[in-house]
């Protein structure tokens, strides 16, 4: 598939799946092999300059996102489609020549960090010489005094290491960083430096992808939403469209999670996202949905452009 002209990286027809082992349903067919299949029909594409906020409930297939894009996902998963990286195949092999280089991941866990190599060590990474003025001029915009670099992660609070893990992304010369949910344990202030560093990144040609939960702060600083939904890009706006309002949005879902912000009318919506190994044939919100037809219980939405949007979805304008 050729990659839309000014795309950094693409994603169509993203799945992935995980070969697992279950029991038969009689004692004497013992454990036979199934595929559970946690991310379908991802569609996806970030351009130079761009911030793409991904958004979604918990389960929805955010950082599951990211473990595929840089190949770290374990060897029992399956990843089919079409993922483009600079208008080329992101094989195997080349996501291990770029990983940590091209592409860097600020990761959602801070046991990431070693817990036996020093936090300077750890910032400044394999590359030598190491960027000693660099990385002290990082910990500071973070409010880290020198001596943090002396530091073991066990010397580190939560929200000091959270800190250092995005310095560890932002010290690189990435075209690409994927944050995945980089603030929680921060401060606001600490949330909203971490946030003004990825724009200004993103501002001198670089992309990012910022994995979160909290919309507004993905909003205020964002280019671009792509909302997920039980493993699929259901809708991906612009990010002006969630400050104008309910009716500048598309999709059902992505309507019913702006309602559900405390800022708008704190609305819940009724019935949970479907696990993986229960997903339907249809819209996997169609059971959710009160915009619902006979066609969206039988076939999925294709993705569609609508009002400068993309939506994956049959009534949703």
């Amino acid at each position: 598939m050729e990659q839309k002209k000014g795309t950094l990286l693409e994603l169509h027809d993203l799945s992935v799946s995980f070969r697992r082992y279950v029991h038969g349903i009689s004692l004497y067919q013992g454990l036979k092999q199934t595929d559970l299949q946690v991310i379908s029909d991802l569609h996806l594409t970030v351009s130079p300059g761009e911030i793409v906020a991904v958004a979604g409930s918990s389960g929805s297939g955010k950082s599951l996102l990211a473990s595929a894009i840089l190949g770290i996902l374990p060897d029992n998963a399956t990843v089919r489609g079409h993922l483009h990286y600079k208008g080329k195949e992101l094989t195997a092999a080349r996501q291990e020549q770029l990983r940590g280089t091209e592409i860097a991941l600020v990761p959602q866990s801070v046991t990431f960090l070693d817990p036996l190599m020093k936090v300077g060590a750890q910032v400044d990474g394999h590359r030598k010489p190491w960027q000693v003025e660099k990385r002290k001029a990082l910990l500071k915009r973070f409010g880290l005094p020198d001596k943090t670099s002396q530091l073991y992660p066990f010397q580190l609070s939560g929200g000091m290491a959270r800190r250092v893990l995005v310095s560890t992304a932002l010290i690189t010369d990435a075209q690409l960083i994927i944050a995945d949910e980089p603030t929680p344990g921060m401060s606001l202030n600490q949330a909203l430096e971490a946030l003004r560093l990825f724009r200004e990144m993103a501002d001198e040609g670089k992309a990012v992808i910022l994995i979160t939960h909290d919309i507004d702060l993905a909003v205020a600083f964002a280019d671009k939403v792509a909302v997920f939904y039980a493993g699929t890009t259901v809708e991906s706006a612009p990010a002006s469209d969630f400050k104008k309002g309910l009716d500048a949005l598309r999709h059902p879902y992505t309507k019913a999670l702006w309602s559900a912000l405390p800022q708008n009318s704190f609305t819940p919506i009724e019935g949970f996202q479907p696990y993986a190994g229960k997903l339907l044939n249809g819209c996997l919100f169609a059971p959710r949905c009160p915009y619902k037809t006979a066609q969206c219980m039988e076939k999925i939405p294709p993705v569609r452009e609508v009002r400068g949007g993309e939506v994956r979805c049959y009534c949703g304008s």
